[in-house]
């Protein structure tokens, strides 16, 4: 069994990434399910084709009395035998979209769902890692942050690697590595993912096709029946499945990833010396 955490900064691709990886372990054979874990609830859109109803909206039709759902009316079939769930999130300024994905991921584990499924993926929101956010990291094995080549990914990277380390100590998953997305070369997201202690596992190019599946419900497999798109998904979930060597990352101090990143800005002799 896999479970897989997939973390990044918002906006950058990570539901487009998850969907088309769970597509991926779908044709592979693999009883997948993907849980989406960001208030825009759309992660699991190019598999099902359409919004499927939230976690949040069941609980509630229910007045939040968990004990009265059922588990379809939370997981829904996808295409490519992928089944979907969406924690979905609170009105904007009415409460907080990490405890919704906390109760989802509980909720789900006590309807025995997780042990139903080969693969688990969970595409999570990933500018900030707050309790709430970083639940899915407790209950995943291995995580994959997806990060393009630009600093405010990268900051948003070391900061999951971070929030890694923390949960390593109760259990947490590990770091399998980066994926660059949008770009056929890692030549920022490389050099940090080395300084981190992992790899760049694939670069994802930004392709118009990719796009257009978006907007067309469909995955990369549908948009491109011959494979071509949808092969470094493809190649990814294999190497994934064979198994990939997991790390702890230790993260880069912020001012120093300033220096790296923004040196025409930020000499090294600027930063003060840690105290320890």
């Amino acid at each position: 069994m896999l479970k897989i955490a997939v973390y990044g900064k918002g906006g950058i691709g990570k539901s487009t990434f998850s969907s088309n990886l769970s597509a991926a372990f779908g044709q592979l054979g693999k009883k997948t399910i993907q849980v989406g874990c960001d208030p825009k609830h759309d992660s699991t859109f190019t598999l099902t084709g359409t919004l499927i109803p939230t976690v949040v909206e069941v609980l509630s039709s229910y007045k939040f009395k968990a004990e009265e759902i059922e588990r379809d009316e939370i997981v829904f079939p996808g295409k490519f035998g992928v089944d979907c769930v969406e924690a979905g999130g609170p009105p904007a300024g009415a409460g907080c979209g990490g405890y919704v994905v906390g109760e989802t991921v509980k909720l789900l584990e006590k309807f025995g769902v997780y042990k139903d499924y080969e693969i688990q993926v969970f595409d999570v929101l990933g500018d900030v890692v707050c309790g709430g956010f970083s639940a899915p990291l407790q209950h995943s094995e291995q995580v994959i942050i997806v990060a393009t080549n630009d600093f405010d990914s990268i900051f948003a990277a070391n900061r999951i690697a971070t929030a890694i380390g923390i949960k390593q100590k109760s259990g947490g998953g590990a770091l399998a590595g980066l994926v660059t997305n949008r770009a056929s070369d890692a030549e920022l997201v490389g050099p940090f993912a080395e300084r981190i202690g992992t790899v760049n596992l694939t670069c994802i190019p930004d392709h118009p096709d990719v796009r257009r599946s978006r907007l067309k419900a469909q995955t990369v497999f549908e948009i491109d029946p011959s494979g071509a798109i949808g092969a470094p998904w493809m190649e990814l979930a294999k190497r994934l499945l064979a198994g990939v060597p997991l790390t702890i990352p230790t993260p880069v101090p912020e001012r120093e990833l300033f220096g790296m990143l923004g040196g025409d800005y930020v000499h090294t002799g600027q930063i003060p010396a840690v105290a320890v």
